[in-house]
């Protein structure tokens, strides 16, 4: 296939992905078509069993996925589907704020695919979009420029680096209109997503738009079938406005106490992770892998007061709690 007509196709395949129902039949089939593709170009279908396409980077704070983990992101349907049409939004949404600029966009973690170069630039022109991508694998990025190429992308690219985005900083950082890192997992486990935003917000414009705008972590309590909410354990959009004041990452995050003292008419306590994309555009809970739910048993009789859980980032990007007496 011509390069010409596949970027065509692709066009319209992201066209027709956006277009979709997030629940049809169509969203899996149209993601399936495109991996096809980027497999067969990239060689990393995402379950390659190349020792070197399997292993993790150790980012100086978080853990950056395999390139055979990137690739399979984009077999997460919906959460594909809601980065895909929030993203686009958000691109809208700037040009019409700055009709006469060119939208600058840094990509923080593009992966071996570049999904959200690969699948949005051709939606718009060269002047329109310009993207700046960053990736800590050099395989991987090797792949992602490789697949711009190919694609004929590569003059929306204004530059690539290989380098770690929780310690990088940004040429010309007040140009950015939107900061894209989907650098995630449930529970914030492991990931880099807090620390790359702590570390580039600060530097960027008030007025940039980060996609996803916000992660929480939510605690319900559980009765059989039904749940109360508690209290939310960790607000990244809050955390990481406590970075504009050039604080250094912290080794952990301040502490939150859920008391226990009325907890025994529950049976379960659960966690779960909301992900604002854009604007009024989430992924739901269990629809992704980003968003699966912990349910932990209450033991009774319950001889503890309070449980606390804290965010802790070393050694480990995770969530732990501790029980008070």
């Amino acid at each position: 296939m011509e390069a010409r007509e596949t970027l065509i196709n692709l066009k319209n395949l992201s066209i027709d992905l956006i277009n979709s129902d997030v629940d049809s039949d169509s969203v899996k089939n149209i993601i399936d078509e495109i991996h096809n593709y980027f497999r067969e170009v990239t060689e990393i279908s995402g379950y390659c069993s190349d020792v070197k396409n399997m292993v993790t980077l150790p980012a100086t704070n978080g853990m950056a996925l395999s390139i055979n983990h990137a690739a399979q992101c984009l077999l997460d349907y919906k959460r594909t589907y809601k980065f895909l049409k929030g993203f686009i939004k958000a691109i809208e949404d700037k040009q019409k704020k700055y009709p006469n600029e060119t939208i600058q966009i840094f990509y923080a973690g593009c992966g071996p695919y570049a999904p959200f170069v690969t699948l949005v630039a051709p939606l718009f022109t060269p002047q329109e979009v310009q993207f700046s991508l960053l990736e800590i694998n050099k395989n991987s990025l090797e792949k992602a420029e490789a697949l711009i190429e190919n694609l004929k992308l590569t003059d929306y690219i204004r530059a690539c680096y290989l380098a770690d985005a929780t310690t990088f900083h940004l040429d010309q950082p007040k140009s950015y209109h939107i900061l894209f890192s989907e650098t995630l997992d449930a529970l914030l486990y492991r990931e880099c997503y807090v620390s790359i935003l702590w570390n580039l917000v600060p530097q960027l414009s008030p007025e940039v738009t980060v996609i996803p705008e916000n992660v929480k972590v939510d605690l319900f309590f559980k009765e059989k079938s039904k749940e109360t909410f508690k209290t939310t354990i960790f607000d990244v959009k809050k955390e990481v406005a406590f970075s504009e004041l050039h604080l250094s990452f912290p080794e952990q995050f301040e502490s939150v106490r859920v008391d226990l003292t009325q907890a025994d008419k529950y049976d379960r306590i659960v966690l779960a992770t909301e992900v604002q994309v854009y604007k009024e555009l989430l992924l739901e809970r269990n629809e992704s892998s980003l968003t699966l739910t912990l349910e932990m048993e209450i033991e009774k009789p319950i001889v503890n007061k309070a449980v606390l859980f804290t965010y802790h980032t070393k050694p480990n990007m995770e969530l732990k709690f501790t029980l008070e007496k």
